[in-house]
């Protein structure tokens, strides 16, 4: 990855959907047209390799999308990769699939995708040009899957680390301690990372920077969560009531989202015990600081 090549990145006007744009001579990034408040612009789609090529997340089962991804293969798409199984990431891959004969590979077999071959830590994807790398980092889904462009230096993110917004952790499959635990694997990573590509927004240019602020943020959130919930005593409160104080400069449409966030730091206490529940698996428990 040159510095041309991210400061050409940080200075796009926009992001235009099933428009290839190449980022380095390897990598070729396609926005899908799903922009929400959950998927930001849109989930990225990246094209890896010319000779033989690489897709990373085909996103939803959109036709014009897939269509898009198809055609800028041109014939070269050998393996399609997902990091994990949410509906703006996998579902795509049986009708990339179907255009191109691509083999899919991924964590496990959930949540309707159907892989040809399954992926863990450490397995590698040979192409002619490169090497990826899985990276396993749970905490986001447990399925979840970083990979590595080695000669790069280059880390596809999926959701595990993202441009302009923290992640959403949801239980249970969501575990905020795997997440943090994950986060703190590739801030160790060695030798360094040198640039992150996420499933939504731009280039990272700063890895070491931006992993230090997520996991900065998520340490911040918890010690507030704690504090919070200290405040209400022994009567306890509910995720309902911490999100209301906690969050209460957020658009109410967003509460929801942030209540699987509030719960599972929650369950992350409760595993360390600083804090007490009747049942941590229940969503609508109330909670009690010790």
């Amino acid at each position: 990855m040159t510095d041309a090549a991210v400061g050409d990145e940080a200075v796009l006007p926009a992001l235009v959907p099933d428009v290839p744009v190449a980022l380095t001579k390897l990598v070729r990034r396609i926005l899908c047209g799903n922009p929400s408040k959950m998927t930001g612009p849109g989930t990225n789609t990246y094209l890896i390799g010319i000779d033989e090529v690489a897709v990373i997340d085909p996103g939803p089962d959109d036709a014009d999308h897939l269509d898009a991804i198809a055609a800028a293969g041109s014939g070269q798409i050998r393996w399609i990769l997902c990091t994990h199984t949410h509906p703006d990431h996998s579902p795509g891959a049986a009708g990339l699939k179907a255009r191109t004969g691509a083999e899919v590979l991924a964590f496990a077999d959930t949540d309707g995708l159907v892989c040809d071959r399954h992926l863990v830590d450490g397995d590698t994807v040979e192409g002619t040009e490169f090497t990826l790398r899985a990276v396993h980092t749970p905490g986001h889904a447990s399925n979840h899957l970083c990979f590595l462009l080695e000669r790069d230096r280059l880390l596809f993110t999926g959701d595990h680390v993202m441009d302009a917004s923290t992640v959403v952790i949801s239980p249970p499959d969501g575990d905020m301690a795997q997440y943090l635990a994950s986060i703190e694997r590739l801030q160790a990573w060695t030798p360094r990372l040198k640039v992150l590509a996420p499933a939504h927004g731009h280039l990272i240019d700063d890895p070491a920077a931006k992993l230090a602020e997520y996991h900065a943020h998520r340490l911040a959130r918890e010690a507030q969560v704690l504090t919070v919930l200290a405040g209400h005593g022994a009567a306890g409160a509910g995720t309902a009531a911490l999100v209301e104080e906690i969050y209460a400069e957020v658009a109410e449409e967003l509460h929801p989202v942030a209540r699987k966030s509030v719960w599972a730091h929650l369950r992350k206490l409760a595993h360390e015990g600083s804090v007490t529940a009747s049942d941590v698996e229940d969503p609508e428990a109330t909670w009690v600081a010790r």
